[in-house]
């Protein structure tokens, strides 16, 4: 099964991503910065990241760039998982940043596996 990397600064927000993905069978691994996200990536060569925009060090969108900007990492998509919901927000995350795609908090178990499985062509 994939391997998802989950970050978020909110603990709260980690363990119900970790608990519902894992409840479907993926592996996952958690960043509670952008440090520790970029360095996870490296590390654990993730299938998906669920990034956070609103952290603190990086926030999701330095994350993003990073990512796209080393040929190792350029190719794992990025799902926003965000408190940010303006149509703005998610125009920019979509069309101007590229992720693969875009969920504002709060979200839904049905919403979030759905996102997942679309990601990864399942």
């Amino acid at each position: 099964m994939a391997k998802i990397l989950i970050v978020d600064d909110e603990p709260d927000t980690v363990d119900l991503v970790k608990l519902v993905l894992e409840t479907e069978g993926y592996q996952t691994s958690v960043a509670f910065n952008g440090e520790e996200a970029l360095e996870k990536v490296r590390t654990d060569k993730p299938d998906l990241v669920l990034l956070d925009i609103m952290m603190p060090k990086l926030d999701g969108w330095a994350i993003r760039k990073k990512i796209i900007h080393d040929e190792e990492t350029r190719d794992i998509p990025i799902v926003m998982l965000t408190a940010k919901a303006q149509p703005i927000d998610t125009m920019i995350g979509l069309h101007v940043v590229g992720v693969t795609d875009y969920i504002t908090k709060p979200f839904g178990r049905k919403e979030l596996i759905d996102s997942v499985k679309k990601v990864l062509g399942e």
